[in-house]
């Protein structure tokens, strides 16, 4: 399969992606991208949302840090007591 095609924007900067790249990224009506432009190169990165198991090891990373801070406050916390004894 061809990694390489062209495409050309329509008058309202419409750009469209070819059909074969759009089947190969399982690209829908709808999907979003980030677009960077330098110089004379426009990349268009697509954005997926997380699958749920994706989301939940997020969540149970974000869990797991708000422990390690409450531990860095509690032992924070105790050294400014023994300090100021």
């Amino acid at each position: 399969m061809r990694r390489v095609s062209t495409t050309k924007m329509l008058a309202k900067g419409h750009v469209v992606i070819p059909a074969a790249v759009r089947k190969r990224m399982g690209l829908k009506a709808g999907s979003q991208f980030v677009v960077i432009g330098v110089g004379d190169v426009v990349i268009l990165k697509a954005i997926f949302p997380p699958s749920m198991a994706e989301f939940e090891a997020l969540i149970a990373e974000a869990r797991r840090e708000r422990g390690r801070a409450r531990e860095v406050r509690s032992e924070l916390r105790r050294a400014v007591r023994r300090r100021l004894r």
